[in-house]
């Protein structure tokens, strides 16, 4: 759909806030693959290494390849087949604080989304931890087919949402992944707090509370 041009008002309107996922609306359990590496004799950091190699895991993010499918390519390669699979059974923790926010966000009349380097399980583990009814709309790499920060990414959502660049905040705890939204024209705030990222939005003239 066409969108008009923004006046100069429009310009100073922020109409949707974006939050990353991993790192800002949920949190992972730091020890748990430390746990596992130390219980099944692997090397330290070596699931991490296996599973976040560059091309396997384009692969289960842009959905070449099912999150199955991913645990045991890394199971394969660790030569460990259940040392990988309790690695895929890592607990998260909704961020209440974060969440809070965003629903402060969305009583004011902003929409909140979630873009997310995720997998085809992103919507069942977001309906169990209760995450999906807290934003308007969950963006998935595995399902768009590009993962941040291709710039593609970041259009998807705009087209999605039909708002210009300049409308549209987006947080992430990864710099890096703020680059395709940097091309866009997008204002964005590299996430490492909640107050940080209150005051940014803030700045923005957004109301939000201290």
């Amino acid at each position: 759909m066409e969108r008009s041009q923004p006046t100069d008002t429009d310009r100073r309107m922020i109409r949707a806030v974006v939050f990353d996922l991993d790192g800002v609306l949920r949190h992972f359990d730091p020890v748990h693959v430390a746990r596992i590496e130390a219980r099944h004799g692997l090397p330290a950091g070596s699931i991490h290494e296996t599973a976040f190699d560059a091309s396997l895991l384009a692969a289960v993010t842009t959905g070449a390849i099912t999150r199955e499918e991913w645990m045991l390519r890394v199971g394969a390669l660790l030569e460990n087949t259940v040392a990988a699979a309790e690695w895929a059974a890592h607990p998260s923790t909704p961020d209440e604080d974060m969440l809070a926010l965003s629903d402060e966000l969305r009583a004011s009349g902003i929409r909140t989304a979630i873009l997310t380097n995720g997998t085809d399980t992103i919507p069942a583990e977001l309906r169990e931890l209760g995450i999906d009814s807290r934003v308007d709309a969950v963006f998935n790499s595995a399902d768009i087919g590009f993962a941040k920060p291709d710039v593609r990414a970041f259009q998807h959502v705009l087209d999605a949402l039909s708002l210009h660049p300049h409308e549209v905040f987006f947080t992430d705890d990864s710099a890096g992944k703020l680059a395709g939204a940097h091309v866009l024209g997008m204002p964005t705030h590299h996430f490492t707090s909640i107050d940080g990222l209150r005051e940014a939005l803030r700045a923005t003239g957004l109301a939000v509370s201290v």
